[in-house]
């Protein structure tokens, strides 16, 4: 029997970041929340911020920001020696939902790290049950507004996180 999908929960984490720094900022708010095995699928348009929240996490957990970089053409990028993995997808060129599993990425949901993955709106039939959701929409030059959401209510848990910070 095919597990059913759970939609995304009606609770929300809202955070709008004037700038860069501010993206920053949601990136250690996450990484002082988000448990080892949590995916995070990051949805929005071309230049939004996705990467740079990953760096944000990253460089919380002890990763150079320099080392993070946009996985967009070797479509998957491993970030080790800080306190946790990250692992960083990009399904922005990617054909189709096989060419995603091809990937391995079952290893990398039920790895020791947090996993990250762009243009999740691709390959969302892809994802395990309990993810987060972060959709980023640009406000302006450098203001954007994330919106967290949880597509289960064991994650619900870290949202409430969230909110404590």
């Amino acid at each position: 029997m095919e597990a059913k999908r759970e939609r995304p929960s009606m609770k929300k984490y809202r955070f709008v970041a004037a700038d860069e720094e501010a993206t920053d900022r949601l990136g250690r708010l996450l990484a002082n929340v988000l448990p080892a095995g949590t995916v995070v699928a990051l949805v929005g348009t071309l230049g939004a911020g996705k990467t740079r929240l990953v760096q944000g996490v990253a460089a919380a957990l002890g990763v150079p920001r320099e080392a993070v970089t946009s996985p967009t053409f070797v479509l998957v990028n491993e970030y080790l020696g800080g306190r946790m993995p990250v692992y960083h997808f990009d399904t922005y060129r990617l054909r189709d939902e096989d060419e995603f599993l091809e990937l391995g990425p079952e290893e990398y949901f039920d790895g020791a790290g947090l996993t990250f993955v762009e243009w999740a709106d691709r390959v969302v039939d892809c994802l395990p049950l309990d993810y987060l959701r972060v959709e980023i929409e640009v406000l302006g030059e450098t203001q954007r507004e994330f919106v967290v959401m949880a597509s289960s209510s064991e994650m619900e848990v870290l949202l409430m996180r969230l909110e404590r910070q």
